[in-house]
């Protein structure tokens, strides 16, 4: 921001924010979206978070048991993100009405019979330390799920978040943007290694990255990608020369017309070195991991922050003027339109924001 001298009022100077430029933002996808790591929800905890317009409560009871519900007390519409755990209990701030984890009413705060009125469950799926919520555009039920995955090294995984305007498909989408590798990453050369596969709710894609260093010279990265439907992508990343692995979890969720939320979560593992003794070689891969942890998890963070100014002023192109060397972003949206509510006469595509109807509750 600058100001007028004159005036001595502050101007509007730079790129407009995507969600601040009235342009026309991509519906809420279907599917599994992540609003909270599994760390941030303790036993006891309520949390409230944002998905698709409307708020979501999420709590975990005393024995453990994670549930996500509609934010408002069936009662007289208390705001259940002000609620608190108690035992196995969900109790409201308002009248101290309680809910048992199947969201039946099972007692007012004036000892009275409790109303058949229950709590408007989401269906919700922990899994590889993210919480999943399910939204769909016409109320359907789940009919996939993310996968629990292998899990690498021996350390606590490290996790971010940020929030910033754009859409959760472009997200996605750069995982078979070659093209912006080497532009925005610096990437000296990549390449997809096969073909990229799309099954149902799922595709995968296989990389190889050629970079160079300082001191180090050239080093191969490899990469693959697993995505479940737009938010939410697994990679395991190998790098040879060093040993070293790391498994990266990329999860954007949609908010509000084009802004959303994101979160990485990130494990590091290295080889044990074939030519030390079993034991020495452990001790040296486990050395190594608790050393590099850190500035590993902030490299890899740094490289997934530099498309953050990209998506948070950006707007949706469609259809793309694609050139050679891109990378296959066409069929990628042709397989991405299935999340989406049909356009009249068009099948499955993306559309204009118009505020979809909201899933129906289901018992999670």
């Amino acid at each position: 921001m600058g100001v007028a001298r004159e005036h001595g009022h502050t101007i509007s100077e730079g790129p407009t924010p995507a969600d601040a430029a009235g342009a026309p933002a991509l519906p809420y996808p279907s599917g599994w979206s992540a609003l909270a790591f599994s760390h941030e929800l303790r036993p006891g905890t309520v949390l409230t978070r944002p998905l698709a317009g409307r708020d979501v409560v999420l709590y975990r009871t005393g024995t453990g048991l994670l549930r996500a519900v509609r934010p408002y007390c069936p009662h007289l519409g208390a705001h259940l993100g002000l609620a608190e755990v108690e035992g196995e209990d969900l109790t409201c701030p308002f009248h101290f009405f309680a809910f048992a984890p199947d969201g039946t009413c099972v007692r007012t705060g004036y000892g009275t019979p409790p109303p058949r009125s229950p709590l408007a469950h989401l269906p919700v799926q922990e899994v590889n330390g993210g919480v999943f919520v399910w939204r769909h555009h016409d109320g359907r039920d789940p009919d996939w799920s993310v996968p629990q995955w292998h899990q690498i090294g021996h350390r606590p995984a490290r996790t971010a978040a940020w929030e910033l305007a754009g859409n959760v498909q472009e997200v996605i989408e750069n995982s078979v943007d070659l093209g912006h590798f080497a532009t925005l990453h610096g990437w000296s050369k990549a390449e997809i290694d096969g073909p990229v596969t799309y099954h149902d709710a799922t595709f995968h894609v296989a990389m190889r990255a050629h970079e160079s260093a300082p001191l180090v010279g050239d080093f191969t990265v490899d990469v693959k990608v697993d995505g479940y439907g737009l938010g939410c992508l697994h990679a395991d990343v190998h790098t040879p020369r060093f040993g070293l692995r790391m498994c990266t979890m990329v999860m954007p969720t949609a908010i509000a017309p084009n802004r959303m939320q994101f979160r990485q979560l990130n494990r590091i593992a290295f080889d044990e070195p074939g030519r030390l003794p079993p034991g020495l070689a452990r001790i040296v891969s486990r050395t190594a991991a608790r050393l590099l942890e850190r500035p590993v998890f902030r490299s890899s963070c740094e490289f997934t922050a530099a498309d953050f100014p990209i998506w948070h002023h950006k707007q949706y192109q469609q259809p793309p003027r694609l050139a050679s060397g891109d990378g296959p972003i066409g069929p990628f949206r042709r397989w991405a339109r299935r999340f989406y509510p049909e356009a009249p006469g068009r099948g499955a595509v993306p559309r204009p924001h118009r505020g979809e109807g909201e899933s129906r509750p289901v018992l999670s």
